[in-house]
């Protein structure tokens, strides 16, 4: 069974509004990042939520990329924590996260403090065209947070290796949040082989938001995943464990607990041993 849980996984611009004025204000972070596109930071410093601290995904939300791992494995949590704290996040944080790409991004950050450890962090729906279309003020130039303390510790989310992908029984859906072309294989911009791997089943990121970019409600969430057989256990991948994560923050949104294989496709096509599927 699903149930709502949108509010501990999405803050909306009112809320952030009212927690920045509070005497407990929230870390803010803007994860600028599309595929393809590498000036996320000269964007932030174009206009960002007032305080927000620019991230780089690249490199400070992955370790450097390998055939072997894929291309955004999961960071060393000593160099994850590292960040944090140049980030200004503190033992006891609130964390709000967001971009401008519908959380695609964002969600990345969201998944990987989760697991590390820290209990309140949300990513604010609709991101940055949100915070603008409800008339916010934006800063430019960069953000100088104070030196944060806190203290991170892995294993907080559930992952899965490349072997236990292959090895899986079918218990549990196996979700590709890519878009549907790269699913079927048409195309393949990045990885070394088109395809998907073998029994997967499509679910695009792209399908989790609404057109103006905000994460789609409870009922039509639940009836999306629960016609994908995704409504109790998952596994899910995409091209390098990115937008994986926005379609987990979906499911917990609606009480399912999925899990991510950060590898994801960039790991198992640079296998040729590992069979794919296309079409």
């Amino acid at each position: 069974m699903t149930s709502d849980h949108r509010g501990q996984v999405f803050t909306t611009v009112e809320d952030l509004v009212e927690a920045m004025l509070s005497s407990r204000p929230p870390v803010v972070l803007d994860v600028r990042w599309q595929l393809g596109d590498d000036a996320g930071h000269d964007h932030y410093r174009a206009g960002h939520v007032p305080g927000a601290v620019y991230v780089d995904l690249d490199t400070e939300l992955a370790a450097p990329p390998s055939p072997a791992a894929g291309r955004h494995p999961l960071p060393d949590l000593a160099d994850l924590q590292a960040a944090a704290r140049r980030w200004g996040i503190d033992v006891g944080s609130r964390v709000v996260v967001y971009d401008d790409w519908e959380g695609k991004a964002a969600a990345r950050a969201w998944w990987l403090l989760r697991w590390a450890g820290l209990a309140d962090v949300t990513v604010l729906d609709g991101g940055l065209a949100a915070w603008k279309s409800a008339g916010m003020r934006v800063s430019t130039g960069d953000a100088t947070p104070r030196v944060g303390n806190v203290v991170l510790s892995g294993g907080h989310l559930p992952v899965v290796t490349i072997d236990e992908v292959a090895a899986r029984d079918g218990s549990a859906v196996l979700l590709d949040a890519r878009a549907p072309e790269r699913y079927r294989g048409d195309v393949e911009p990045v990885d070394p082989r088109p395809g998907r791997i073998p029994g997967a089943v499509n679910a695009p990121a792209g399908a989790n938001v609404t057109a103006d970019g905000r994460f789609k409600p409870y009922g039509e969430l639940a009836d999306h995943f629960r016609a994908l057989g995704a409504d109790r256990d998952a596994v899910v991948y995409c091209g390098s464990g990115v937008t994986a994560a926005h379609t987990i923050a979906a499911l917990a949104s609606i009480g399912v607990s999925a899990v991510l294989y950060p590898g994801s496709y960039s790991q198992w096509s640079a296998d040729p041993d590992r069979p794919v599927e296309r079409g």
